[in-house]
């Protein structure tokens, strides 16, 4: 379901009883508007500043097009009277049945102020939203109606969130194209910041500096993908990331009232685990003790004392986890929205991308997957927040000797390295070599085996408790590893110290 782009009639049935009801606009107000600008060129920055006012948000088509005349001489250095636009008035065939440029010199002569320009053009704006609500709703009414459609009624309800959404936001994010100068000053504002920051963060943190000094934080509209096997720690390592975001998060205002953020809001969604659990993983990490011992019962009356002071200090974090499993990419995007609506969430994980599905029919799972990622990485730019996704590998990694992850061993592949960002892998040696037990070859001497089994052993021994973050692909950094300590019995990581 998507914004729509004019009024529509409405449906049948849904005004009866009613009456027949005008669409919401205010053409007088479009012609006073259109007269002001036409007398003083310089209320349309003002107005375009402060209302994103845009060509097709006026309802009569003949305003829609003279607005846009004067937009394009102005935005091209050239005044937008009545006497330099009367040739193109003349000329246009939409303009030809107000009578052309006679129409432009009586919107300008009837112009009493031009104080106002800014709140007539609030009001356009205003009108065209509710048509825009109008045709959304009618769009809602006419597909719950039709019962030959597949698509249930929590499908319809959040086809209809996300267009709210994406209406909504229209007001402040309507133009999305800028000229090279324009973007240049953008990026000119985020170099003076990270000038200003310098040796601070500029993303979200992952608590773990090592991982930090490589990638300088998680930033706004990334989409991040955490690659591993099994049993290699991505939700430990994803878990670890989220509790610190959260709990390094601190939102002040510079000296110019900008808004400056540490840390992040988190949202976590996992479709496999259930909230209770990942509360007793981030409360067993930060009270020192085994998971296992825990959901045994193998703990003393001192070790339940820690883990309730541990949640005392969890309480008020602003970690938010979502235990809904089975569900579809985009249940998962409406969900997110309402975060970012109700929380204004920084930071989004996701774990993991195998398990999501797609309301929109794939002939393959990997063109499922290429829908999938797709919609994760416009989430990301939507919502201007990092996305952490995670994913598995496939089990070609299981047949090679050097058992450490490649871009090539990501599990329906393709759109996943191209819709990311960053793609990174969890990797444990010592998960491997345990599992290696060196017997002796075909024409292998004694000494020989011997000489390979003390290897070995050398190898597990310095591999005990020892994590790679490898990352892969960094659109905007290097790529390389980052050595972590892991601790398997309270699933936590933290910097290596050596």
């Amino acid at each position: 379901m998507k914004p729509q782009t004019g009024y529509k009639s409405p449906a049948p049935g849904l005004t009866r009883g009613l009456g027949e009801r005008r669409p919401p606009r205010n053409e007088e107000i479009e012609m006073a508007l259109l007269g002001a600008l036409l007398r003083n060129n310089r209320a349309l920055d003002k107005v375009l500043d402060r209302t994103s006012l845009a060509p097709e948000h006026f309802f009569a088509p003949e305003h829609q097009r003279i607005f846009e005349m004067i937009c394009h001489a102005v935005q091209n250095g050239r005044e937008a009277r009545p006497t330099t636009l009367a040739h193109l008035a003349d000329g246009d065939p939409m303009l030809r049945d107000v009578d052309g440029a006679d129409y432009l010199f009586s919107l300008a002569a009837n112009v009493v102020t031009v104080i106002n320009a800014d709140d007539y053009a609030k009001t356009i704006v205003d009108h065209y939203l509710k048509r825009e609500l109008i045709g959304l709703g009618e769009e809602l009414v006419n597909e719950a109606y039709d019962l030959t459609q597949d698509r249930s009624a929590e499908q319809l309800s959040e086809g209809l969130e996300a267009s709210l959404y994406s209406l909504m936001e229209s007001r402040i994010h309507e133009n999305h194209s800028a000229s090279l100068g324009d973007a240049a000053y953008e990026a000119l504002i985020d170099a003076e910041k990270a000038y200003k920051l310098s040796g601070q963060l500029i993303g979200v943190t992952s608590g773990l500096a090592g991982i930090d000094d490589m990638t300088g934080g998680f930033h706004p509209s990334d989409l991040i993908i955490l690659a591993g096997r099994p049993a290699m720690g991505k939700t430990a390592l994803a878990t670890t990331i989220a509790h610190n975001a959260a709990k390094a998060y601190r939102c002040s205002e510079d000296d110019h009232g900008n808004e400056l953020t540490e840390g992040g809001k988190t949202a976590f969604f996992s479709l496999e685990m259930k909230n209770s659990q990942l509360a007793m993983r981030i409360m067993a990490a930060g009270a020192g003790l085994s998971t296992d011992k825990i959901r045994r019962g193998e703990i003393d009356e001192e070790d339940f004392r820690r883990l309730a002071q541990e949640r005392e200090t969890l309480k008020n974090l602003p970690l938010i986890l979502d235990q809904k499993g089975g569900r579809s990419v985009e249940s998962l995007c409406a969900q997110a929205r309402r975060y970012k609506r109700e929380h204004n969430i920084n930071l989004v994980v996701v774990d993991y991308l195998q398990l999501l599905h797609s309301d929109e029919r794939a002939e393959t799972r990997t063109q499922e997957v290429t829908k999938i990622t797709g919609k994760l990485k416009a989430l990301a730019k939507e919502l201007d927040v990092p996305v952490i996704a995670l994913s598995q590998l496939s089990r070609q990694v299981e047949n090679r000797e050097d058992k450490r992850p490649q871009l090539a061993d990501l599990r329906e592949s393709g759109s996943i390295e191209q819709d990311a960002d960053m793609v990174c892998f969890v990797y444990r040696p010592e998960y491997y070599l345990e599992k290696d037990h060196p017997e002796q070859r075909v024409k292998e001497s004694r000494d020989q085996f011997i000489d390979r089994q003390e290897d070995h052993k050398r190898r597990l021994a310095e591999s005990r408790g020892l994590a790679e973050f490898i990352i892969a692909k960094q659109r905007h950094g290097p790529v390389g590893t980052v050595e972590l300590a892991f601790e398997q019995d309270r699933t936590r990581f933290s910097d290596l110290k050596r």
